[in-house]
């Protein structure tokens, strides 16, 4: 048997959040609200909900801590004025310079610096706040292909943005932004082809 280490799991405060990502999907962040407004009337699976879904973190200096997953429904939580939510620590690179923890940042590949059009950015791009973060519809569409079941949640560093990008040259941005379930039940069908198949969590789908 190998020892599995448990993960660090501390509650802390959602001022101290800050992306590593520049974009989200609106559409994601609205169903999140939307999921939390409901289970406010019943508070024990409200709290079960939140502590089964720990924001991912890396600590970095002046207590900020940086979201390498569930930037969706941190802002969700920000939005419905949550003050506090579990995250686990992924890295605690608190004690290092801005410099180092920039680096340390690109090497363990826990930013994604491309806007929703595709360009590169620096880290300097990022928002300094998840409230500030810009609409990519694409991004909704691959976080909604992967909840019906189309592609299996990973811990990879932004695993939905390869998807996101897998479908924005395949399906029309006017289709996803006008006629959004047809766009989701194409991308759906689009999950399985055999293109898709280096993309994390890819299902191998055997033949009926």
């Amino acid at each position: 048997m190998t020892d599995t280490k448990a993960p660090r799991i501390e509650n802390i405060a959602l001022s101290k959040l800050r992306p590593t990502q520049l974009t989200v999907g609106m559409m994601q962040v609205k169903f999140k609200r939307k999921q939390l407004r409901a289970l406010e009337r019943k508070p024990g699976e409200l709290v079960g909900f939140i502590l089964e879904n720990p924001i991912r973190v890396v600590l970095g200096s002046r207590e900020k801590a940086y979201v390498i997953d569930h930037h969706h429904l941190g802002l969700a939580l920000i939005k419905e004025h949550f003050e506090t939510a579990p995250m686990e620590i992924e890295e605690d690179f608190s004690g290092l310079s801005v410099a180092d923890f920039w680096k340390k940042m690109r090497a363990r590949r826990f930013l994604h610096l491309v806007s929703a059009s595709g360009k590169r950015k620096d880290h300097d791009a990022l928002p300094k706040d998840l409230r500030e973060l810009r609409d990519d519809p694409y991004r909704s569409l691959a976080g909604f292909v992967r909840a019906a079941g189309g592609y299996m949640k990973v811990r990879t560093p932004f695993a939905e943005f390869k998807w996101a990008d897998f479908y924005r040259t395949r399906i029309s941005e006017k289709l996803v932004r006008s006629h959004f379930h047809k766009a989701l039940a194409q991308a759906i069908g689009m999950a399985s082809n055999k293109d898709a198949a280096g993309l994390p969590g890819y299902l191998v789908r055997r033949p009926k």
